[in-house]
């Protein structure tokens, strides 16, 4: 399995998420070349806040594991993990992020200085990968809300 691999099945998990009218955002935890852990985007549908991809798809690698640490396990999303999401990545142990698109409005990996705080802090900071499978999952992004808007304005 390769890295495209997996991040097309975030992608899928980012379908679902459209699908249901959320934001499409999708994520998958892999450890050994083995998806363990598939989340997408649930804010709306549970009213949940923190209802976003990755802590959903880390929620289920831990329970696949039966342990919140998710040492030598990647994480694949479509979208780059805010900070919320970046403080579970973290705080999991997740070995590497790998992300599509960057997010000009809350992105905490690398759009923010968010990264060198949380750097600093602790002990533990993935590796980052950013920018695979960047087109496909901003376009389903920027389709999203361009229907958003225009369903607003009608």
């Amino acid at each position: 399995m390769n890295q495209h691999y997996f991040m097309n099945q975030a992608y899928q998990e980012a379908l679902k998420a459209a699908d249901e009218g959320e934001v499409p955002v999708g994520a998958v935890v892999v450890k050994d070349n083995v998806i363990i852990g598939k989340g997408y985007n649930r804010v709306e549908q549970l009213n949940d806040v923190t209802a976003h991809a990755e802590i959903i798809a880390i929620g289920a690698a831990s329970d696949k594991l039966s342990s919140w640490r998710l040492n030598e396990c990647s994480l694949y999303v479509t979208l780059e993990p805010c900070l919320m999401c970046l403080g579970a990545i973290v705080q999991s142990r997740i070995e590497s992020v790998v992300y599509a698109a960057s997010d000009p409005r809350a992105g905490a990996v690398d759009t923010f200085a968010y990264r060198g705080l949380v750097e600093s802090s602790y002990r533990n900071f993935p590796k980052i990968l950013s920018g695979l499978m960047a087109q496909e999952c901003g376009g389903l992004l920027t389709s999203f809300f361009r229907e958003l808007r225009k369903q607003k304005q009608n």
